[in-house]
């Protein structure tokens, strides 16, 4: 007697032909943000900052924490619980396409907010902390630096919340 999965066997056929778009699409994510932070390690000094326009700079910042640098002055720690949990969102969020990988606005979503989640799990695995490059600001106002991988997160909850209040719209 074979096998039979919960899936059912034509879905389970088609399963990484469905999750081949939005794989790549988060594939694609990872080396635009680990391309970039080489670059920028590579050409400015650690903390320096290098004028682009009047709002914006690009700048080398180390970040062992979380969003907004929190809990960066922790003793270590940090790096391996948001490591873990940087994976078992991507885990969570892999299954997610696997089952929904054919609503097209949810799936790009979702594998932007993978593709920056794995980005800055290899910046901890690899470096200890996340590498941090954009910098913009108002005169004395400053959004706290962050990434390529950030950005991507970002606009995958954003669209996320947005597919979510179109589904409610149209119920």
């Amino acid at each position: 007697m074979a096998y039979k999965s919960s899936f059912g066997s034509r879905r389970v056929a088609s399963l990484p032909r469905r999750l081949m778009p939005w794989l790549s699409l988060s594939a694609v994510v990872i080396l635009a943000d680990q391309l970039s932070k080489i670059a920028v390690r590579d050409s400015i000094a650690l903390a320096a900052r290098v004028h682009i326009l009047p709002f914006f700079d690009l700048t080398l910042i180390y970040n062992r924490g979380a969003a907004f640098s929190f809990l960066n002055s922790e003793s270590g720690w940090q790096r391996w619980f948001f490591t873990a949990l940087g994976l078992i969102a991507a885990l969570f969020i892999i299954f997610l396409l696997a089952k929904h990988g054919t609503q097209r606005l949810f799936a790009f979503g979702l594998a932007l907010i993978l593709g920056g989640a794995l980005g800055n799990v290899i910046d901890r695995i690899a470096y200890g902390h996340v590498v941090d490059f954009l910098l913009f600001y108002y005169r004395d106002w400053f959004f706290p630096a962050f990434n390529l991988a950030d950005s991507a997160i970002t606009v995958g909850a954003v669209l996320l919340a947005f597919d979510e209040l179109r589904r409610v719209r149209r119920s």
